[in-house]
């Protein structure tokens, strides 16, 4: 185990402390670098996300893409995990804590609200940064891209529905004129920055380097370089996440934790469920880990981008799909040590 697996708890520990600081004392001034944004997805985190996902998409080799048949059960695992219980799950947590168990605490406002944002993220897998989890699990490079693939195809016909039909069941009124939509700019967006063009580029330097170097050297010398590189950028987006929302958490801490409870029982209780699933179907630990941790993980972008039209910039929607944010990556490395010690 090397020393940031090792050391993993309190590397995380220490970037949401900094975060924290770094978004309190900054005040004003770090809201600069939060609204630097193209259709809702922050441009220096995406930079920094890029950097974690490209170390993955410079190993997919094309012509492997052909033998993805093999791995069926995965993609099957996902699609089941992903549209036929995740979002239902999700649903049922939040609304168990904010509303059964949180009566003492929030309003039925606010209850409503926060159920709301979490039914959006339930209902949005993740497209980018199970790329990062994929890549520190030794997870399958090319059965990766075609899950994430197929899951961005089904949330195109299946994410408004959904959404739609958990509204009405637990009866959450469209606060805006704006009916609940697909915002296709920043779905768009970012399958372009977090799928394509990191992907293009990651061919190009595929094919280049085995043609000049060799795959000896490309897999032993060169994926060992990226790494570090990959982990800071990592433990960097974490700092950044955590300063954007500084000031809301120091404000209100309460509510902050509040919401991050049945979010992140979700998380766990989804992953184990993909995940236990997946060895129960004999799947190898490069399929069963990616489609896990894309179920746990979200696509939070479209998510926060959903609850603030709908709802609006300071609904208590946005703020639960905006702690959905905050506990991404800590959760998620958690996962990530979890399916690296149980490698089978």
């Amino acid at each position: 185990m090397g020393t940031f697996e090792k050391y993993l708890s309190l590397w995380v520990a220490i970037c949401i402390l900094v975060g924290i600081l770094l978004g309190s004392l900054a005040g004003d001034s770090i809201e600069v670098i939060s609204r630097l944004e193209l259709y809702n997805v922050n441009i220096p985190v995406a930079v920094l996300v890029w950097l974690m996902i490209y170390p993955m998409m410079v190993q997919i080799d094309f012509s492997s893409l052909k033998n993805i048949s093999s791995n069926l059960k995965g993609l099957g695992l996902t699609v089941v995990v992903n549209w036929l219980i995740k979002p239902f799950t999700m649903a049922f947590f939040a609304w168990l804590f904010f509303f059964q168990l949180y009566q003492a605490w929030l309003t039925p406002e606010q209850a409503t609200d926060f159920l709301a944002g979490a039914i959006l993220l339930g209902a949005a897998p993740c497209t980018a940064m199970v790329f990062v989890w994929s890549y520190l699990t030794k997870g399958d490079a090319n059965y990766t891209l075609v899950q994430v693939s197929v899951n961005d195809i089904i949330l195109l016909v299946a994410f408004i529905p959904i959404i739609a039909a958990l509204f009405s069941f637990f009866d959450i009124a469209i606060v805006s004129e704006k009916s609940i939509g697909i915002p296709y700019n920043t779905l768009i967006t970012s399958v372009l920055i977090f799928v394509a063009f990191p992907l293009f580029v990651g061919y190009l330097s595929h094919v280049f380097l085995i043609k000049k170097y060799g795959k000896e050297w490309f897999e032993k010398i060169f994926l060992a370089r990226l790494k570090p590189f990959s982990m800071i950028a990592l433990l960097t987006t974490l700092v950044l996440l955590f300063a954007f929302q500084g000031d809301k958490i120091i404000q209100q801490p309460l509510i902050i934790v509040l919401i991050a409870i049945p979010l992140t029982i979700q998380t766990y209780f989804i992953f184990f469920v993909a995940w236990f699933s997946g060895k129960y179907l004999k799947l190898k630990h490069s399929v069963c880990a990616p489609a896990a941790m894309i179920g746990a993980s979200n696509f939070f972008e479209l998510a926060v981008a959903v609850a603030i039209v709908v709802f609006g910039i300071n609904s208590g929607a946005a703020l639960a799909t905006v702690v959905g944010v905050l506990i991404e990556v800590p959760v998620m490395l958690s996962l990530v040590k979890f399916a690296n010690k149980h490698r089978y």
